[in-house]
């Protein structure tokens, strides 16, 4: 028959328990954490994507209104219409060119990165190594 362990011994069991029980719950925490980021960055990409498409069809509309106010400015040199058509390509290629460079904000590895859960799990490593001590 084998010895009836002792006290010290089922405390220790249920401290290994316990730990690995903890661990366990700290893990599935972090992966929801890192699931929910992971989610938010994909919205990011998605809203980033439709920034950059919308800033750029407006650089194209800009270019277009320029360029015809560059001809109607040299076929009518001196009358308003020129000139009207020249301020609205300056105005819709400044909007876009500032829709563009939001949408390329947006899509930077640093602003798509899991930052939260980066530094809750190096957070989680320095406790377990505290703890293993």
């Amino acid at each position: 028959m084998p010895p009836e362990p002792l006290p010290e011994d089922r405390s220790l069991a249920t401290l290994v328990s316990d730990l690995v029980q903890q661990l366990s719950t700290l893990v599935q925490t972090e992966g929801r954490l890192l699931r929910n980021e992971l989610r938010e960055s994909g919205s990011r990409v998605t809203s980033g994507a439709v920034e950059l498409a919308l800033g750029a069809s407006l650089l194209i509309a800009g270019l277009v209104i320029l360029l015809q106010a560059v001809v109607e400015f040299l076929v009518q040199a001196g009358i308003s219409l020129p000139w009207a058509s020249l301020a609205v390509g300056v105005v819709v290629g400044v909007v876009g060119y500032i829709v563009v460079q939001r949408g390329t904000k947006n899509l930077s590895p640093d602003a798509l990165a899991p930052q939260r859960s980066a530094e809750q799990l190096r957070k989680d490593a320095n406790l377990v190594k505290e703890q293993t001590r």
